[in-house]
């Protein structure tokens, strides 16, 4: 069964990214972040000045992306203080971005897209990423009527490699020294997911939750 709010996951809830100052300052604070910099991006790595985050990441999430989000998590509830009443509320503070890649014109009727995520090195190692990516692939096969999804790993992440395996990514393929990265080369590797794989994962889980 879909979730009531489709903007919302198990822990983390899902918003656009809006021309304010406040999204502005958080996305350049992801691309200001030289490791987060060098594990998600291809480009070359140097210092990020606010105008290459604007003209660059941002406006590619903005007129490139079939789906950009900020990744939100839940950190204070008016109950939690004294004197409060009322219903609850939520305070949610910025903890990442995911996104589907938007295929070119002319291209839609191959219904494929690619995910992109950075989480903030404070709540990485937390599973908000894995949380995350679930719920994008949902969103993209359930509400967008994708057929595939990829995802890319460069060989020096071994840790984005083992959750992209463990999420059900099937590995497609390697190019071999690919990227450049401190010195040395490393691939470019790829991996995807169907939508019937997706939907066969949905019913081992639902078979798994219904027996336990």
């Amino acid at each position: 069964m879909a979730n009531i709010n489709p903007f919302r996951s198990r822990r983390l809830a899902y918003r656009a990214v809006e021309d304010t100052p406040e999204d502005d300052d958080f996305i350049h604070s992801i691309q200001s972040d030289p490791l987060s910099y060098a594990t998600s991006n291809s480009t070359l790595l140097k210092p990020q000045t606010k105008r290459d985050t604007l003209n660059g990441y941002k406006k590619h999430l903005m007129e490139d992306a079939l789906l950009a989000v900020i990744i939100l998590l839940p950190t204070q509830n008016v109950h939690d203080q004294p004197g409060t009443a009322g219903p609850p509320q939520e305070i949610w503070t910025s903890i990442g971005i995911i996104a589907l890649k938007k295929d070119g014109p002319g291209h839609g009727h191959h219904r494929k897209s690619s995910i992109s995520i950075d989480i903030t090195k404070p709540h990485q190692n937390h599973g908000y990423g894995s949380e995350a990516i679930e719920w994008v692939v949902d969103w993209g096969f359930r509400k967008a009527g994708l057929h595939r999804i990829a995802v890319e790993a460069f060989s020096y992440n071994p840790g984005a490699i083992r959750l992209y395996e463990r999420l059900g990514f099937q590995f497609e393929g390697r190019q071999r020294e690919a990227i450049w990265y401190d010195g040395d080369w490393h691939d470019l590797l790829t991996f995807g997911m169907l939508d019937r794989e997706w939907k066969e994962q949905q019913q081992k889980k639902s078979k798994k939750g219904s027996s336990e």
